[in-house]
């Protein structure tokens, strides 16, 4: 399965949507637990194995959850858990340690359900390209199919309660994944950071909370759940990111009126090792992609595209790249074929 997948690109990075050439995804994830149940993080393994029985029953009669892939943690090795976290399908602490949980992964994976994570039900939908709504839309469909077999936990004043308190209230969180290497490369992003985190938002890294920020690639996500309506986030979520949008196509004009010939030379520097290299780490890709994203969007490069750059960003990542070809291979052997893998992509443009 995990070795077909890893021969398509993701929904989510198709290159599509609003804002593609800077935001590459919106996520929106809905936290939601069972009613009686303890929850994971302090419940025993009895009761999450009734959970997963109370999913297992609910698939049965659910016409929209049985069109998807159902996996048990049991049946995953860590390569396998890795290709999913990499294809930001679970979260980097999910399958980890604890055989009592399962994942449903839906609508041509732009869906998956997480089951005993920190929460009983982790529900994410995710799309190409600036969408809250799309995202949210997708999201509460599968959370309304799933309501219709499971009573979630549900308090009157507080909302839906959740592990962790600051989950609790709408149990959403929205973010969206964008690419800033103007305000990076112009100094200004500790600044666009600070008013981020001052309107109420978050920055994180590529893979989340706790992650590196790769590539100049981050997380922005909702901080507040509680007190707050979801198309109130969703729409705050959305002014801030064309807000730094604007300033992210502002902080490339003064690259080229002020240093141009750098930048260029930055861009077509990074074109050439990643179409000549003989060793890549999955982390320098993602550095040199960085790079020729910026070219592609200020039109230095013009022969490719969106989803090509997309498709190498995820192919090189360590267990995407063992599952393309399909063996298993130790760091060295990895930076050697990844190299091959990105001169084989790149092999078909023209400059």
């Amino acid at each position: 399965m995990f070795e077909e997948m890893a021969k398509s690109p993701a929904a989510w990075l198709s290159g599509s949507g609003d804002e593609a050439s800077v935001v590459l995804s919106t996520r929106v994830r809905l936290a939601r637990n069972v009613a009686g149940c303890r929850y994971p993080t302090s419940a025993d393994s009895d009761t999450k194995k009734r959970v997963v029985g109370y999913f297992d029953s609910t698939l049965t009669r659910s016409e929209l959850l049985t069109g998807g892939q159902y996996l048990k943690a049991s049946d995953l090795n860590d390569l396998d858990r890795g290709f999913l976290v990499e294809r930001h399908l679970i979260s980097p602490t999910f399958l980890n340690g604890d055989a009592s949980k399962a994942l449903l992964i839906g609508e041509q994976e732009r869906v998956s359900v997480m089951v005993n994570e920190e929460d009983h039900l982790r529900i994410q939908a995710l799309s190409a390209g600036l969408d809250t709504d799309g995202s949210y839309d997708l999201a509460t469909k599968y959370e309304s199919e799933i309501g219709k077999h499971i009573e979630f936990d549900y308090d009157h004043d507080f909302g839906f309660l959740t592990a962790c308190p600051t989950n609790a209230g709408t149990g959403m969180r929205a973010s969206v994944l964008i690419h800033l290497p103007g305000l990076v490369l112009t100094r200004e992003i500790d600044k666009t950071i600070s008013r981020i985190t001052r309107s109420g938002l978050v920055v994180r890294g590529f893979y989340g909370e706790g992650s590196d920020v790769l590539g100049n690639l981050f997380q922005i996500s909702n901080q507040n759940t509680l007190g707050v309506a979801e198309k109130e986030i969703l729409g705050h979520i959305t002014r801030v990111t064309s807000e730094i949008v604007e300033e992210e196509a502002a902080a490339r004009q003064t690259l080229v009126v002020e240093a141009q010939d750098m930048i260029e030379d930055k861009i077509w520097r990074a074109y050439g090792i990643l179409r000549h290299a003989r060793v890549l780490s999955s982390d320098e890709v993602m550095n040199l992609l960085s790079a020729v994203r910026l070219g592609q969007g200020m039109k230095v490069i013009d022969f490719l595209d969106v989803p090509l750059i997309n498709e190498i960003l995820l192919l090189s990542q360590p267990a995407h790249l063992q599952k393309y070809y399909d063996r298993e291979m130790d760091h060295t052997r990895r930076d050697f074929v990844r190299a091959q893998m990105v001169r084989e992509k790149l092999r078909e443009t023209r400059v």
